[in-house]
């Protein structure tokens, strides 16, 4: 059998690749790159930069992308067969990655070349490099005993094993649950285009009526608009039980054991909680400084946000004669507050937010920044027809970046959005070899009658995942493992959230904010509106980010051994960031993908933390101008293409010229 994964190829072989490839070829590229680091380990020479550090680095090429291609189609085009393949596949990785970091010899090559660092003539990347390697080693388990090592690698099997059940059963209790209507009076309230699109998914289902689900596009259009409050409700509660309803699918216990086995791990490697050691090589360094940091956000945001709350809860009263105002009431009366108070309506601004104009105007504002083109390219592979995909060049028609994005929700996929990677960027054998980029997203999708229209909010997540994609498709580094997102994970979320502000500003939204039907440019009142409603609900907005952050490190920053009961856990974790009542049959935390399945353990606070680098940076671009040539190019030389190859805060001030000022947020957020 010829497999397609064990062949050389530049962008992935989708069309080609059976379910039955996976698992040979993630076998066979193992024991190769097993091969590649033994002849690092017995090389009779005495260990140098070249012949340990930069070979290690250059190892395991095959492998990395046969796995990228695998577990990124986990996340985006799943099935029962490749979730099997994927908790057959993950051990032997963890296996593989645990042999890797507690190898002796290898571990004494690198310690060796680490200890006469100061001797050797290294650049900065190479010292970081070095430095990277080193700590991965030793942070990894190297300087442990045997009995101890032993003791790593089981629970980094069962770890890894865990995130995947974590994330197949949100997935599946996801998919499990949808709201069917055959009254049309229940729809009241509901956007003709969102009644067409809960029709299309009923038709979908072979069912009559109307289907509401879980997915971000049918979920929240009906919580902000749907009159029916038992059936807010209803739809509320089920989303917020997935995962934590009894029975299948039910993630309680998963949860214990992933923070119990994260803890022990810390323990072992000698660090006093998972905050403790994830921490260590963030921006933050310290849990502490991470909660002093939350808290005194906590402490300008949370009067800002009761305020607002009384307003909407008196709002909700005048208008309904709401007493208690209920977690499913906060979008529906939030949405009539903001029409009433800028007569500023989401449904009104979709027709000015047609995907494909959105991409364009994404795409024209790199353009303008960066100096980029984005050619459409359809012979390129794909894993589902869906996916579009595009040949990035730079002014001089140079190959910058092969760019797959991937828009609507389907029932492989899992919620949310994010960016990921094919193929790395690194300079080898004298090439810049260039890398292949993704964004998926979960975007409302074209009906019979009409194309995806976007909400604001999801025009924003676009440019958000953008600005991740451009950290990945302007890399220029030297070394693949210091590429690109490659970087302190509080510093990751700066190119993404700084993308954000542009969709605020009137050069932007004339650019392609255009009605799908007539053409005509968005009114500039509503833009005026778009700024004004910036602020709206800011308080709230930023304590429940704060709750969220908070809740993560209660679950790793301290010893979780004695937690028997998640839910009454959680509740005491929001204890000083909760405004609504609390639902008994509901938990956060069994669906908290990002800290249980990605990689934003200890880590949550980060959007926060990169908030204010964001605001700081992006009030450079508006002293300047918001397309300034200067500021862009400085952008890009040193954050977008410099990677993880330096200390992210050195990176800033090269970029600012000064430590970023935390009251640029405050200021933008209308809490100052």
């Amino acid at each position: 059998m010829k497999n397609p994964l064990l062949s050389t190829f530049d962008t992935a072989p989708f069309s080609q690749i059976k379910n039955e490839h996976y698992l040979p070829a993630i076998k066979e590229l193992i024991s190769l790159t097993n091969s590649e680091i033994s002849n690092i380990t017995e090389n009779s020479d005495a260990p140098t930069f070249a012949n340990t550090v930069e070979a290690l680095e250059n190892t395991g090429s095959q492998l990395d992308r046969a796995t990228s291609i695998f577990f990124n189609l986990n996340s985006a085009e799943t099935n029962d067969e490749i979730q099997k393949i994927a908790q057959e596949a993950s051990p032997l990785l963890t296996e593989f990655s645990n042999d890797l970091l507690l190898n002796e010899k290898l571990f004494a090559r690198v310690k060796n070349v680490f200890d006469s660092r100061n001797e050797l003539d290294l650049n900065i990347e190479q010292t970081t490099l070095l430095e990277k390697q080193y700590k991965g080693f030793a942070r990894n388990g190297a300087n442990l005993n045997e009995d101890e090592k032993t003791k790593l690698r089981k629970i980094d099997t069962e770890l890894s094993k865990l995130s995947l059940t974590f994330g197949e059963n949100v997935l599946a209790a996801t998919n499990a649950y949808h709201l069917h209507l055959t009254n049309e009076e229940d729809l009241a309230g509901l956007p003709e285009g969102e009644k067409e699109a809960a029709a299309q998914v009923a038709m979908e289902k072979e069912l009559e009526g109307w289907v509401i689900t879980l997915d971000y596009p049918s979920y929240i259009p009906f919580m902000k608009y749907a009159e029916n409050r038992e059936l807010r409700k209803k739809l509320s509660l089920a989303f917020g039980a997935r995962a934590f309803s009894k029975g299948v699918n039910n993630n309680e216990e998963n949860v214990l054991k992933i923070v119990n086995l994260r803890h022990q791990r810390a323990r072992l490697l000698g660090y006093k909680s998972h905050a403790h050691f994830v921490l260590e090589e963030r921006m933050a360094k310290t849990p502490q400084t991470v909660l002093d940091f939350s808290n005194e956000l906590l402490q300008k945001a949370k009067p800002a946000a009761q305020k607002e709350f009384d307003e909407l809860e008196a709002f909700a009263k005048k208008a309904d004669s709401i007493n208690q105002l209920q977690k499913w009431d906060s979008a529906f009366y939030a949405e009539k507050l903001k029409q009433q108070k800028f007569s500023l309506d989401d449904e009104k601004l979709k027709p000015y937010f047609k995907l494909e104009n959105v991409i364009d105007g994404v795409f024209t504002v790199a353009q303008k920044l960066f100096g980029l083109q984005f050619e459409v390219d359809t012979t390129i592979d794909k894993y589902h027809e869906d996916v579009k995909t595009y040949r990035v060049k730079d002014a001089d028609g140079a190959l910058v970046s092969i760019f797959y994005a991937d828009f609507h929700p389907r029932a492989g996929k899992r919620g949310g959005a994010w960016m990921t990677s094919y193929k790395p960027q690194q300079k080898i054998n004298g090439i810049n070899d260039r890398p292949h980029v993704s964004i998926v997203c979960n975007f409302t999708k074209p009906t019979t009658s009409k194309p995806s229209l976007l909400t604001f909010n999801e025009v924003t997540t676009l440019f958000h995942e953008f600005g991740h994609a451009l950290h990945g498709m302007l890399a220029n580094t030297t070394y693949k493992g210091l590429s690109g997102t490659s970087v302190h994970w509080d510093f990751v979320e700066l190119p993404s959230q700084v993308l954000e502000n542009w969709c605020y500003e009137k050069e932007t939204l004339e650019l392609f904010a255009k009605h799908y039907e007539t053409g005509e440019v968005i009114p500039m009142e509503l833009v005026q509106r778009i700024k004004e409603s910036a602020t709206f609900h800011e308080g709230m907005q930023t304590l429940r980010q704060l709750s969220f952050g908070l809740l993560d490190m209660q679950w790793h920053g301290s010893d979780p051994s004695t937690i028997k009961d998640v839910k009454a856990f959680e509740e005491k974790a929001f204890e000083d960031t909760s405004l609504y009542p609390d639902t008994p049959e509901t938990c956060m935390s069994t669906a908290f993908s990002h800290i249980f399945q990605g990689g934003y353990s200890a880590g949550y606070y980060s959007y926060k933390w990169a908030e204010v680098l964001d605001a700081d940076a992006f009030a450079y671009f508006k002293e300047e101008g918001i397309f300034s040539k200067k500021v862009a190019d400085k952008f890009k030389n040193f954050v977008l293409s410099q990677g993880g190859t330096q200390d992210p805060m050195e990176l800033y001030i090269k970029f600012r010229g000064k430590k970023p000022n935390p009251d640029a947020l405050l200021e933008r957020a209308g809490l100052l």
